[in-house]
């Protein structure tokens, strides 16, 4: 009796404990944050970008409620195995060691669920293969340990981002660890095209609210993309192990309007202006421009100035008189 007692306390004790954990997971994921972690928050960070919206429909439709009856499954086996075949139920054991049909069954039903997995998967790999034509180009170096960022359309050369002070993220009330002196700015509603690599080891470009996670490796250019939904700061890091400061490595990426981004750029001693000049087309119109400047003289020459500029004839020599004739 009191050992019934006790287990119902433990049941008790139990249920209280997930109540209270869904409580708080609730109230957690009705007040996440945007592109940062939301302390105490339960499942995936808000989607900015396509590619994140793409995820959270892979995960949450397919993963999730495979996970949960596979989960609930199991556990009703688990239990029906304890109440149907323990000792008091059962004081006899079974002889038996095998069942064939069952084994087949265990073994085909897991390999047609992964098949099946891995089918609806392929549009996202797509899609993420599938970029379109990128608004301009971000070129991201992993080092040890910081990044560094260029923005070669724009003629913007590489600038290092490293991990903000404890007391200056204080100060600006910003997230420690994740929060960078020199955060990478882009365009919103623009396609980015993300270069990545690395200098030293290997890094990886991860920033969960687009949807990111790519190796930066020495040697190698992988390439990314994102279309970031909405203005707004958004964290990241590097989510390789690369070495004994891999955990300061934060991604801090401002999604700002099209002004705000060609300010920016200007502030950075870039560029926004795509149009190239043409030296080559430059001495074929100066040749050009000779003749046209010659005809048009020619036409506002007045009678007097022709007159004047035209040289005077010469002067023919005078007949010699005729000698008398002799008498």
């Amino acid at each position: 009796m009191k050992s019934r007692v006790q287990g119902m306390r433990t049941w008790a004790a139990a249920t209280a404990a997930g109540a209270t954990s869904a409580f708080w997971g609730v109230q957690a994921f009705a007040e996440e944050l945007m592109g940062q972690p939301t302390p105490g928050g339960m499942g995936l960070q808000p989607a900015a970008a396509p590619l994140k919206h793409a995820v959270h429909d892979f995960h949450d439709l397919i993963l999730l409620p495979l996970i949960t009856i596979i989960c609930l499954f199991v556990l009703g086996l688990l239990l029906w195995c304890v109440v149907r075949f323990n000792k008091k139920r059962n004081p006899i054991p079974a002889k038996w060691t095998h069942n064939t049909m069952i084994e087949v069954i265990w073994t085909v039903v897991p390999v047609l669920i992964l098949m099946g997995i891995s089918v609806i998967s392929f549009k996202l790999l797509f899609a993420y293969h599938d970029m379109p034509k990128p608004d301009l180009t971000v070129k991201a170096t992993g080092y040890q340990w910081y990044w560094g960022y260029e923005l070669p359309d724009q003629k913007v050369g590489e600038f290092v981002s490293n991990m903000l002070p404890e007391d200056e993220a204080k100060a600006r009330n910003v997230p420690y660890r994740l929060a960078a002196t020199e955060p990478l700015v882009v365009p919103v509603n623009k396609v980015v095209r993300v270069l990545v690599t690395g200098a030293d080891v290997i890094h990886a470009f991860g920033l969960p609210a687009f949807g990111l996670k790519t190796d930066a490796i020495p040697g190698r250019v992988n390439e990314t993309w994102f279309k970031a939904e909405r203005t707004g700061t958004f964290y990241g890091q590097c989510s390789e192990l690369c070495g004994v400061d891999h955990a300061f490595m934060p991604i801090e990426i401002k999604v700002v309007t099209q002004p705000e981004f060609d300010a920016w750029v200007a502030s950075k001693g870039g560029s926004t202006s795509t149009a190239a000049p043409a030296p080559a087309a430059a001495p074929a119109a100066d040749a050009a421009a000779v003749p046209a400047a010659a005809t048009a003289a020619a036409a506002t020459t007045t009678p007097a100035a022709a007159a004047s500029a035209t040289p005077a004839p010469t002067s023919t020599p005078a007949a010699p008189a005729p000698a008398p004739a002799a008498k």
